[in-house]
């Protein structure tokens, strides 16, 4: 007769890979179907995101790399929305339970979330026999009525982005054997720095506090730059005028303009930047500016934020309007 105590698959996997990582004692231990996150009077922030194999991520990614991202793009979400992390749930939809694929995941998932002060919570493990999936749900803390939202726009402010745009799509094409991969075919380390930037992106929670106290309003660029500007925005009834010129773009990105091997528009339409993009009123720049050099992390100034409704306008070097026929990925 089967031991009734004795636990199932799905609870031995919880216990050896992702116990270890239930630190925080509002988790205890994952024993429960449920955790406390205690609020200490603070706003909790609530954000998730999902990544999917073939999606977000190729099948081929290392998977310490694939935890790496699907807990960071939750980070970069809580970074733009002024918040402190506090812990998250995760789900995993997989094919196998292979010790090969879980070890380093599970491994790389722990350093991040020690890293970053966010430890697991909870979560779910289902099968599937499609691709993979990992849902994180990630919970942050800001004082009461602080989270800086996407609505605070307003005529006057400045546009900062936080480091390079475009990285990341120019890393996926390299990835996929695109026109970059071509061009650098002969510069192997420009090729790893564009991949890395895709499959781990660097979440900007180092200026979380700067954001909160400093912007009047913020969102991470996951879409792209140029859609996800417009969805702001929209949110907040104004316009803005963009120098496309001044927008911030590595080395690598620009050289590969300057052969023709990619177009600008690739750069603001692509995805997976997880960079924090604000709009700040003009006295305060300089204070997102100074923190951000103080923290290791570039914060410019690409625009203005104008009256009207109308779509964002990216001007040329010239001050001429660029026609973008795409804004950014979507997935429908």
């Amino acid at each position: 007769m089967a031991n009734p105590h004795s636990p199932s698959a799905e609870d031995s996997l919880i216990a050896r890979y992702f116990k270890p990582l239930a630190t925080d004692p509002g988790a205890f231990g994952l024993v429960d179907d449920a955790a406390v996150l205690s609020s200490s009077g603070d706003d909790i922030v609530v954000t998730t995101d999902a990544v999917v194999e073939g999606v977000h991520y190729l099948a081929t990614d290392p998977p310490d790399t694939i935890a790496r991202k699907a807990l960071r793009v939750n980070l970069s979400d809580l970074a733009a929305k002024g918040a402190v992390p506090a812990g998250f749930v995760l789900t995993l939809a997989l094919r196998s339970k292979e010790d090969a694929w879980l070890r380093p995941f599970a491994d790389a998932l722990g350093e991040d979330a020690k890293t970053f002060g966010c430890p697991l919570l909870g979560g779910d493990t289902v099968s599937t026999p499609g691709p993979q999936m990992i849902s994180i749900t990630a919970f942050g803390r800001v004082p009461k009525g602080r989270m800086v939202g996407r609505t605070g726009a307003r005529p006057g402010d400045l546009i900062l982005v936080t480091g390079t745009i475009g990285d990341a799509a120019l890393g996926l094409d390299v990835l996929t054997g695109g026109t970059a991969a071509a061009a650098l075919a002969s510069d192997p380390a420009a090729r790893d720095t564009l991949v890395s930037r895709y499959r781990i992106p660097q979440p900007r929670n180092v200026l979380a506090q700067a954001v909160r106290e400093q912007a009047t309003a913020a969102m991470d660029v996951s879409d792209g730059l140029a859609g996800d500007l417009t969805k702001l925005c929209a949110a907040s009834g104004v316009s803005a005028t963009v120098n496309a010129a001044g927008i911030p773009l590595s080395a690598v990105a620009v050289g590969l303009i300057a052969r023709n091997a990619v177009c600008v528009e690739t750069l603001l339409a692509g995805g997976d930047d997880y960079e924090v993009l604000c709009t700040v009123p003009p006295a305060q720049s300089d204070a997102l500016i100074a923190a951000g050099q103080a923290a290791g992390v570039a914060v410019t100034v690409i625009g203005t934020i104008v009256a009207g409704h109308e779509r964002p306008r990216f001007l040329d070097g010239q001050g001429q309007e660029l026609v973008l026929k795409r804004l950014s990925y979507s997935h429908f």
